[in-house]
């Protein structure tokens, strides 16, 4: 994690809507468009920001890829796995699924998918947001915010009982939300960076195209929100190291609980 570029001793996860420089609540300005250093608060000065920072290559984000390309293919092979049927059958999520003990389902369902567009489009997605969020907060932390989206859309997916379901849209979702988050923190416009409309489109078409996920959507985007906002929240108000990651995998751990309780 980045220091104060004044406190060198103080660690943070909030950085000048202008400049960038990492900065901690001690020396942050609030202004219309984001926190300022006390530099560009007290000069006035701006400049197009953007979402990236250089926390770290997003490398996390084409495992995901892979993962997801790998076990897609798998799925539309259309090849047996044992007595369960093709791979799809075997790892899609329901409550009959979940039901017959096959707790796994809760995970791999969010690597499987139907059909090559889902795939590709669920790729595309998950690239243009992972090459966004993860230089920004870092493998760790993003790699929470997918998981924990996962599994809260996988928690929405039985909540509503919409049939068997399977495919990335859930963490993607969960991305999209986790985006909206890290570009308030920053300052951005919503509808000027695109991810307002983006966001609008989505679930637009989430309750207007039949045999799409609904409640997959509205979970993932509610886990990816939530954990996106423990994670900064945690920086802003100074908690210790990782009880912000903590409180964000426990987000994550308690969705999978209430899966197993109510449904398992």
């Amino acid at each position: 994690m980045e220091v104060c570029y004044r406190h060198p001793k103080r660690e943070t996860g909030v950085s000048c809507s202008n400049c960038g420089r990492p900065i901690c609540p001690d020396c942050m300005t609030s202004t219309s468009v984001g926190m300022r250093c006390p530099e560009c608060a007290r000069q006035g000065r701006t400049k197009v920001r953007t979402m990236s920072s250089l926390h770290a290559e997003p490398t996390l984000m084409w495992i995901l890829i892979a993962i997801n390309v790998a076990a897609g293919l798998g799925s539309l092979s259309g090849a047996n796995v044992g007595d369960q049927g093709t791979l799809t059958d075997a790892g899609d999520l329901s409550r009959a699924s979940m039901a017959a003990g096959d707790w796994w389902t809760f995970i791999t369902s969010g690597f499987l998918h139907r059909g090559i567009f889902h795939l590709l489009s669920n790729m595309l997605a998950l690239w243009i947001l992972g090459s966004l969020l993860e230089p920004a907060m870092g493998h760790l932390r993003f790699g929470l915010v997918y998981f924990v989206a996962l599994f809260c859309g996988s928690l929405g997916v039985l909540l509503m009982a919409g049939g068997a379901s399977a495919g990335a849209s859930g963490a993607v979702f969960g991305l999209l939300g986790a985006a909206v988050v890290v570009a308030r923190h920053r300052g951005l416009n919503l509808m000027e960076s695109g991810l307002g409309l983006w966001l609008g489109l989505n679930l637009l078409l989430t309750f207007t195209i039949p045999n799409i996920s609904i409640g997959a959507h509205l979970g993932g985007l509610a886990g990816g929100f939530l954990a996106a906002l423990i994670l900064l929240e945690g920086d802003r108000f100074r908690l210790a190291r990782y009880v912000p990651e903590l409180a964000c995998a426990a987000l994550g751990a308690a969705a999978f609980a209430v899966s197993i309780a109510q449904y398992g």
